[in-house]
């Protein structure tokens, strides 16, 4: 056989071969899902954003015709569940609840995170932000934003302030507060913002920082007042509690947030399909109200919008890590 008719073959074979893998990749993402999706919620099940990933994963499994499995693998502050799916193969088969924690918060307070935050992963849609609220004991004599650094302001070192955990969004919540109103109060950690409320309810520790869905019982039964809440807008649920933005401090704004994320290279095809579903889910009027019991706000965002809001959340909080010396292993 001639070397020419040789090359030619091999020319014909790789093209073939070319234009099957071509094919099988778009039949793949046609197709897709063929089988269930894995949502790893990298936080024990309970907490607000487990309940964000089971309203939505049931909602996108009636869409996608597959079931979307919600899976709890909490550690390492959300560190270990992120990971997994950063090293998941890039399918669209194993997705993310990503957090403002494993998103912003700990690759900056960490001193190593066996991830990165915006390489290792292709964003989806951020879903809703739920806002958190300022609370204090009742029998603290603050009634308002401007009564309490009042008070702070008068009594340096005297008063200090609970939340869920060192490096935590609550944590920083307060550092930021601190920031931006000159004021200062002692951090006082917990294991959790369960045990954190019960000793601000018991005037152990009169102010916290907490989600507004766990304090929002508490505050409607008066063993808790509410001062502010810390997103740009009221709450939904509480339209009568001021924010702490229009309470003096002007450009105050925190919250936590829930979104879906995948593994990097995951094809954009198949990324447009679980953003498809995902904000069908959220424009469900069920999902909706089960939102607004816990003033979640919907957004379900484009992913480069989720991608833009990784990268301001970032820049947000480094100034704020740094300025507070918040470092852990």
């Amino acid at each position: 056989m001639a070397l020419s008719d040789i090359t030619r073959r091999m020319s014909l074979a790789l093209g073939l071969g070319l234009l099957a893998a071509a094919t099988g990749t778009a039949a793949s993402a046609q197709s897709f899902p063929d089988r269930s999706v894995t949502m790893i919620v990298p936080f024990a099940a309970g907490g607000s954003t487990d309940v964000v990933a089971r309203i939505v994963a049931q909602k996108m499994s009636e869409d996608l015709g597959q079931q979307v499995i919600v899976q709890n693998v909490a550690g390492a502050g959300g560190n270990l569940g992120a990971d997994n799916v950063a090293r998941a193969e890039p399918d669209g088969y194993t997705i993310l609840m990503g957090t403002v924690a494993t998103h912003a918060l700990n690759p900056l307070i960490l001193k190593s995170t066996p991830y990165d935050p915006e390489k290792d992963f292709a964003p989806i849609s951020l879903l809703v932000i739920v806002p958190n609220v300022l609370v204090v004991n009742p029998e603290l004599p603050a009634k308002n934003v401007q009564e309490l650094i009042a008070l702070l302001k008068a009594n340096p070192d005297k008063y200090s302030y609970a939340s869920s955990g060192n490096g935590t969004p609550l944590h920083l919540s307060g550092e930021l507060f601190k920031s931006m109103a000159g004021v200062d109060m002692q951090h006082i950690p917990y294991k959790g913002a369960g045990p954190a409320l019960n000793d601000v309810i018991g005037n152990q520790v009169p102010i916290m920082f907490d989600n507004l869905p766990s304090s929002s019982s508490h505050i409607k039964a008066g063993t808790l007042r509410a001062l502010a809440v810390t997103t740009a807008e009221r709450a939904s649920s509480f339209p009568d509690i001021p924010t702490i933005a229009e309470s003096g401090i002007s450009g105050y704004e925190t919250y936590t947030w829930n979104a879906l994320f995948a593994p990097a290279n995951t094809p954009a095809d198949v990324i447009a399909r679980l953003n498809a579903s995902a904000k069908k889910a959220l424009a469900d009027p069920a999902v909706a109200e089960r939102m607004k019991e816990f003033s979640a706000k919907i957004v379900g965002s484009a992913p480069e919008e989720l991608a833009a809001h990784v990268k301001a959340e970032l820049a947000k909080w480094k100034p704020v890590v740094d300025g507070a010396h918040i470092q852990m292993e």
